[in-house]
């Protein structure tokens, strides 16, 4: 029943009629009445219902595994580079609980004094703007797009937050490659409202008032917690700024410093953390796909224009 009230034949009518004495749009009981209901045979619904929520469970499951890898890799980092648990279990003499042997024997066994207090013998304070590239998006009306089909959406921080959808704004291809957003890039919004994440929306174009992040030094997953690690601390300055748009300045992430293993340390560490992040985006991309493949079958099928055998060999396919 929804899946045919929100099809395009009525949904889009639907959309255009408005309640007398009422802006919003809407319909009433006498309104609807008026619209036939050609639903498949009950046996065909059942069918279509199963495939349906075979996909909405496959995305909950992905959402749900995609919580919980992050929830892991975000108190992995913490333990190991914020609050420094292994090395202080083994300066106590201790075994750091939860580690095998190999990682274990990675962190040192000291704690020594730094402008950040203490911190592992052998790594490095650094700034958050000297482990990676914020680059700032662009003023995207300059690049207007030409060709509808042949452009990129503009990535604002609604897209940040939602996703591209139909009424995104559109730029030309024109916009120089640095500034063009893929899956996987990291991305932060400094004003208005500070987000940050890896992108999984496709390719797009940044706009002004975004950052990518990039650093040829260190992998994304430590910059990225980073990011993270701080980002409440920069929501707190935005909105400090009452006067006017909520926003940081770079001078903000020159004082926000982090700790730097040494490279052969962080190389070794890397195997542990770059998988769980790849999951995480994988795990989106996949749901992303899952729920665009769902939107595009849900009306074909009730209409009949394909048979449920159709749309299982297209579910298999996206997974593959």
């Amino acid at each position: 029943m929804f899946g045919t009230t929100c099809g395009p034949k009525i949904g889009g009518t639907l959309s255009t009629i408005r309640k007398t004495g009422s802006a919003q749009a809407g319909a009433n009981a006498r309104i609807l009445g008026l619209f036939p209901l050609n639903l498949p045979p009950l046996d065909e619904q059942c069918a279509i219902a199963s495939v349906l929520n075979s996909l909405d469970d496959k995305i909950d499951h992905n959402r749900a595994l995609s919580t919980n890898l992050e929830a892991i890799a975000r108190r992995l980092f913490k333990s190991w580079f914020v609050d420094f648990d292994p090395v202080r279990a083994k300066a106590a003499g201790e075994k750091p609980p939860g580690l095998a042997d190999d990682i274990a024997a990675l962190f040192p066994d000291r704690l020594v004094d730094s402008e950040m207090g203490e911190i592992p013998e052998g790594w490095v304070v650094q700034s958050l703007d000297g482990i990676a590239e914020f680059l700032n998006g662009l003023a995207l009306q300059k690049f207007p797009a030409t060709d509808p089909d042949d452009s990129l959406p503009v990535i604002k921080i609604s897209e940040m937050r939602n996703g591209v959808n139909a009424k995104s704004d559109r730029a030309s291809r024109d916009v120089p490659e640095k500034y063009i957003v893929k899956n996987g890039d990291f991305l932060f919004s400094w004003s208005g409202s500070l987000l940050a994440k890896f992108w999984t929306g496709g390719e797009g174009a940044l706009n002004q008032h975004l950052f990518k992040v990039a650093s040829e030094q260190y992998p994304m997953w430590f910059v990225g917690h980073w990011v993270y690690h701080y980002l409440e601390e920069f929501q707190m300055i935005a909105a400090s700024k009452a006067t006017t748009m909520g926003h940081i300045q770079r001078g903000h992430l020159k004082v926000a410093m982090t700790i730097c293993p040494p490279e052969d340390i962080l190389e070794r560490l890397d195997v542990v953390m770059e998988p769980l992040v790849e999951q995480v985006i994988q795990c989106e991309l996949e749901s992303r796909t899952l729920t665009t493949l769902r939107d595009a079958l849900l009306p074909k099928l009730i209409s009949g224009e394909i048979r449920v055998s159709y749309a299982q060999a297209q579910i298999e396919e996206a997974l593959a």
